[in-house]
Parts: C-alpha cells; structure tokens; sequence
C-alpha cells in the first residue's frame, strides 16, 4: 500500500527534501521508521519521527560534511545513529542493525542493509513497520493487519524479544493501552512468557522503569494493566508495593480516569503506607515533586473528606489550604479531589484562589500590641474568624474585634 494522507505530506518541510535529496543522491535508502510510522498509519501525525537508512554512520557523516550539514549530538554513532541540523530542524537517522549480543539491558549491534533483519530485532510487530518516502509501506512481520485489528504482538518469539531487553515487558502493556480496544484480550502465551521473565525487571534501571510505568498508567485501561502487574508477579521487581491495595486503586480508577489524573494520583491508591512511598522512590527515583504527592495522598485521602454543608462542600479543602505550609499545595488537593472522584468539587477547586488573610503583626504592633507571643495568638484568633466568615472579613473588621477584646 501507498500512504498518501495529509499527515504524511505534511512530514515534508525543506528540512525533510534536503535530507531525503543527499540520501538519493547518494544511492542510500532512506525510510520512515517504527513508531512514526505506527502513528501515520493511525490517522494521527507523529510528534518525533526517526529515520532508517542502509547508509553506515560514516557514510553519512561524510556525506552530510561535504554537503555542509551540521552534526550534532552525536553520542548514539556507536549504536548507529547520527542526528543531522538542517533548516532548524534536527534528523535523527539510524543505520540498519541487528542485535550481536544482549544482556537484557544493552546491546552489541552489526550494521547491515537487511531492512527486514532490522525490523526482526525490533519489539512489536506495530513498531516494525517502514515507511519510504513516496508512501510505500514495509511491513515484514503483518504490523499493519494487527494495527487494524488493535492487536499487541512481540515480533516472532515473545521470549527473545523480552530477553534482548527486559524492559519490552513494559512497553508491551504501555501500547496494549493505546492500541487494544478491550482490556483483557492478551494472548496467553504472551502473558506466559512476561511471567516467565519476570524476574528480568529487576535488572533495569529504576529511571527506565519509570517512564514507562508513568506512560502506562495515563493510558487506557490503566487499572487492568497495573492489576496485571501484580497478577503475573512483577510489582515485586519495579518498586510497587508487594501487597498493593488493587482494589483500591481499581476503585480510583474508575472515578479519576475522565479527570486527568497524575501518575502518582492513580498508584497512590495500591499504597497502604507512606513508607511504601519512600521504598518506590528508592527503587525509581521519582522526581522530589512526584513523591511529596504520593505522600500527602496516602496521608490525606480519608482524612480530608468533603464537608456536609451543602452550600459550601469545598470548606474543609479550602481551610485546609489555607492553614497550610506546603508548597504548591493546591494542586495537591486538586489531585486528592481526583482520588477521591469529586468531580463538582474539583471544579469549584480549579477556579478557586487563596484569599490572602488581610492582618500582619505589624498591624498589631501598630495598635500597641508589643509581646511576641501575644500577637501570635491573636493572630491565630482572627485567622480562626476569618476563615468563619468564609475569608469574607478585611482588616478593618478583623481588627475591630481586637479592640472589642
């Protein structure tokens, strides 16, 4: 077949036809690679799209030298890659390989002009496909057939692919999300070969493990996936919670999924403990950010719970807010308010600001009030009415109450 879509036409900048030129020129293939061409095939346009060439690294930097293209960043050429400047876009452009030796983690490659040996190294089948330049599609393993048909396929054996890098396990549930249309339609073999493997995941990097995870979790059928995890036994490897609260978190699922929710907001759920927090961290490293989050979730979500007056259900947050010390505290709240599945609160919540509390102690000082500890308490005293009236009094009412006292 022949794509012809809009999308795909609009790949083709000056950038683009001057890179696509040199190749030609040159008698070197250049062609669309993996997951651009999984999305052009998808109706959507891709936001990064990689290029294959049978050009070998040094072909292509003498090629792009004589032509006067800057290179730049060139720290993948030992894997194949090199990322040509021109027009101010970057090509990232990788020579055709197949994989000598793998470790699970990293891998010696063997540059070749064997497009299909290529495509047999990659993960999936619907990350294997081709795309040249004139729209003709190179799919060696029926790529685009399971992409119709939303099917989540390893290239060839399930077991190889997974054991050339243990991270595949992942990536298989991260695109399950994406293209399945229905949560449970994995190929038992496939589910057979990730438990299998399992163990593998202990040997990737935390960070890795995280981009993925954080992926998979904002994607669709997210609660499925991760109670997968814990069904086939590889929570224990990735830093989760060996005794997630599943159903909990099926539970929070279900209520935040329409309502954007954070990463954390969703995992936060399979947490019984704040110290289950500090043991992810460990093993992912998760941003300073990310982890404050999980802590205040787990701290906070039975605590601070919607109050009963119908007029003004928000109060406890808002108070709460306001009382507060931490940073960036309202986006907290605003993802406890996803937890919890208060859509109409979260609402309110969003368009809410935090009024500012109109005294200071020099306020005080200036009416006489000189003891340290005294304006501390009647600070807090007014704070204390000022949050009655719903942040309604000014300085001038607040203050009248001190001289009524």
């Amino acid at each position: 077949m022949q794509l012809k879509t809009k999308d795909f036409q609009s790949l083709f900048t000056d950038g683009l036809n001057g890179i696509a030129g040199l190749f030609e020129k040159n008698k070197f293939e250049l062609r669309i690679a993996g997951g651009a061409v999984r999305d052009l095939l998808s109706g959507k346009r891709p936001e990064d799209v990689d290029f294959a060439t049978t050009a070998t690294p040094e072909e292509m930097k003498r090629m792009f030298q004589a032509a006067g293209v800057r290179l730049i960043n060139n720290k993948g050429e030992q894997h194949g890659t090199i990322t040509a400047r021109l027009h101010d876009e970057n090509f990232e452009v990788t020579t055709l390989r197949v994989d000598v030796q793998t470790d699970g983690r990293h891998a010696e490659v063997e540059f070749t002009t064997d497009w299909e040996k290529d495509a047999e190294r990659r993960d999936l089948t619907i990350n294997s496909m081709f795309l040249g330049l004139d729209g003709t599609l190179y799919d060696y393993f029926n790529g685009y057939e399971d992409l119709q048909n939303r099917k989540v396929r390893f290239v060839g054996s399930a077991s190889l692919r997974i054991q050339e890098d243990y991270l595949r396990i992942l990536r298989y549930f991260r695109f399950y999300g994406r293209v399945a249309n229905e949560p449970g339609a994995h190929d038992p073999k496939t589910l057979e070969a990730i438990r299998e493997n399992a163990r593998g995941l202990a040997s990737i990097s935390g960070e890795r493990i995280w981009v993925e995870l954080k992926k998979m979790v904002t994607g669709n059928h997210a609660a499925h996936l991760l109670a997968l995890l814990y069904e086939l036994e590889l929570a224990q490897y990735m830093g989760l919670p060996p005794e997630g609260n599943v159903e909990e978190m099926k539970q929070v699922w279900s209520c935040a999924q329409s309502l954007s929710p954070k990463p954390m907001t969703i995992l936060s759920a399979l947490f019984r403990r704040t110290d289950e927090v500090d043991k992810l961290d460990l093993r992912l490293r998760i941003s300073k950010e990310e982890k404050t989050l999980g802590l205040f979730l787990v701290k906070h979500r039975r605590d601070l719970v919607k109050g009963q007056d119908e007029d003004d259900r928000l109060r406890p947050y808002t108070d709460f807010i306001i009382d507060s010390r931490e940073v960036d505290i309202q986006s907290k709240v605003c993802e406890l308010l996803k937890y919890q599945g208060e859509e109409k609160l979260l609402a309110e919540m969003t368009s809410w600001s935090i009024p500012r509390f109109p005294v200071s102690g020099h306020d005080l000082r200036k009416m006489g009030i000189t003891s340290g500890k005294e304006i501390g308490t009647i600070l807090q005293g007014l704070r204390d009415t000022w949050k009655k009236s719903r942040y309604q009094m000014d300085k001038e009412e607040l203050l009248s109450t001190v001289h009524q006292s």
